[in-house]
């Protein structure tokens, strides 16, 4: 009986040494996790580097070259809820996950949409905003077109911005148009005003603000969106803290309303049009 007893209270300390030191290794991971978060760096080094892309009205240069516009917003004012001064590191799209894998900056605040082949590289934070695919088209070339299924036809040229969910959406509803990407949304913008493409598919509101500026040459053969994307934070992966933060700082703004009036002044109004 008392070996049995022996027995038992050896099987129960086993347990509990087990338990304890799961434990301690536990503390030390999340110790060595918080060690290495990007919110730790940031406010160590007391400013947030912020990857961005310009696009129309998310991040551009008013006339004094200062960054405006509503990613811009966003920016600034979670650098300001972290207690640090934000510095923006303008990065072409097509290279801004490298540019965040190899250190160059802290965060994408781009809007950047989450899909699942992204997600393969990055961490997403949850939705702070959502967009969608819009297409202006040229009058000359297109006019007689009125559907997105009229432009699904070998005789069409689509320009899209490269590395952007416009350029996965063209390829995925007009697979049988010929797709012309850019760096640069101005550069497609200028291509569909000289009459060489015949539509651009960029996110919205930009081919309505086009369609808008250049009533003689443009018009948007598709109304509204087509699709409708969440648009998050990216940062590098396995970093727990950096996304409890962000997302809880996404979860505040939206309560306040912060971001609905934002969003309102960027996307709903022309005021912002005095500055550049």
């Amino acid at each position: 009986m008392k070996t049995r007893r022996w027995v038992v209270r050896a099987a129960v300390l086993a347990v509990l040494f087990c338990l304890a030191a799961g434990a301690v290794h536990a503390r030390g991971l999340r110790q060595e996790l918080v060690g290495e978060s990007m919110i730790d760096q940031v406010q160590k080094r007391g400013v947030l580097r912020v990857g961005m892309s310009t696009f129309v009205p998310w991040a551009m240069r008013d006339r004094s070259g200062e960054l405006v516009g509503f990613e811009i917003d966003v920016a600034r004012r979670l650098a300001r809820d972290m207690g640090v001064k934000v510095e923006f590191v303008p990065t072409k799209w097509s290279g801004i996950i490298p540019a965040l894998l190899t250190g160059k900056f802290d965060i994408i605040v781009g809007g950047m949409g989450i899909n699942p082949e992204r997600n393969l590289k990055v961490n997403f934070s949850q939705p702070y905003d959502y967009t969608g695919m819009a297409m202006v088209a040229n009058k000359k070339l297109a006019g007689g077109l009125r559907s997105l299924e009229g432009f699904n036809s070998p005789r069409v040229t689509i320009a899209a911005r490269i590395g952007t969910t416009a350029a996965a959406a063209v390829k995925k509803r007009c697979p049988k148009a010929s797709l012309r990407l850019f760096d640069d949304e101005s550069q497609a913008v200028q291509e569909l005003l000289n009459g060489r493409v015949h539509a651009l598919v960029a996110s919205s509101p930009l081919p309505a603000e086009q369609a808008w500026k250049h009533q003689d040459k443009l018009f948007l053969p598709v109304k509204g969106t087509f699709t409708r994307e969440p648009i998050g934070f990216a940062v590098l992966k396995g970093d727990v803290d950096t996304l409890n933060f962000l997302n809880s700082w996404i979860t505040v703004v939206e309560a306040e309303g912060w971001l609905k009036e934002r969003k309102a002044y960027w996307f709903d109004s022309r005021e912002w049009e005095k500055v550049l």
